[in-house]
This record gives C-alpha cells, sequence and structure tokens, in this order.
C-alpha cells in the first residue's frame, strides 16, 4: 500500500481527472500533485523517510524536464527503489516503451492517459508486476 501517490503531469486537466478518480478509490488523501516535475523531484530527495512506499504517475512529455530526465536524475541520485513510477502517457511510440525498460527499479508500467478508474485502481492497489 502507497502512502503517498505523485501526480506529475504539465496539464492541469489531467492532474484534475486523475485526482477525481483517486478520490472514488478512496485515495485522496494520499495525492501530491505537480505541473512542475522539478518541484515533484526536490520532494522526493527531502523525503524523510526511505522506507516509505510512493507511487509516482508521471508523464513522458513536459517542458521543464521530460518524464526520462526525471527518471535519470532518480537514478543518479540514488533515490529508494520504495519509489515505483508508472509512465502516463499520451505517446504510444515504441521507443518510449523502450527506454521506459531502462529505468527497472523504477518504471513499473506504462499506461495511456486519462487513466480510467479500473486500471488506477490496479496501480494503486495491485502487484508490483512490470507489464511494459
Amino acid at each position: 500500500m502507497y502512502s503517498k501517490i505523485y501526480l506529475v503531469d504539465d496539464e492541469e486537466i489531467i492532474i484534475f481527472m486523475h485526482s477525481i478518480l483517486l478520490r472514488k478509490i478512496g485515495e485522496e488523501e494520499k495525492v501530491l500533485s505537480y505541473t512542475n516535475p522539478e518541484e515533484a523531484l526536490d520532494h522526493l530527495r527531502f523525503n524523510k523517510d526511505k522506507s516509505e512506499s510512493i507511487l509516482v504517475l508521471l508523464d513522458i512529455n513536459m517542458p521543464e524536464m521530460d518524464g526520462f530526465e526525471f527518471l535519470e536524475f532518480m537514478v543518479l541520485e540514488e533515490m529508494s527503489t520504495n519509489i515505483d513510477v508508472v509512465l502516463v502517457t499520451s505517446s504510444v511510440s515504441e521507443d518510449d516503451k523502450r527506454l521506459a525498460k531502462d529505468f527497472p527499479s523504477y518504471v513499473q508500467d506504462f499506461v495511456s492517459k486519462p487513466l480510467n478508474v479500473e486500471k488506477l485502481q490496479e496501480l494503486v492497489h495491485g502487484s508490483k508486476s512490470i507489464s511494459l
């Protein structure tokens, strides 16, 4: 069970939609939303409890920093492997799916946005099985 769920997407409407779905499955109190991925990274950097289980729903295509740059910082800074990342994207690029496999310590899934309630329920409460 995740103690925090980060929504990282430059589109506020996507964050809003995913927040509503998280409320429907009873997880709204765990949500932290960021339209700037650098702010989300800073929050993760200074997280005191390294054993805390965190889910990050991460967009790939963002102007300040893309999702893969975000993941590169996580690797370089040796962030806790208790942080699970799900790439939530409008991309259908096979190259993006291949790149996602370069981050096996973090990336748990690669899904299309917007999420639906069933997929979100599976991501939040399901087992940790990589489906890349």
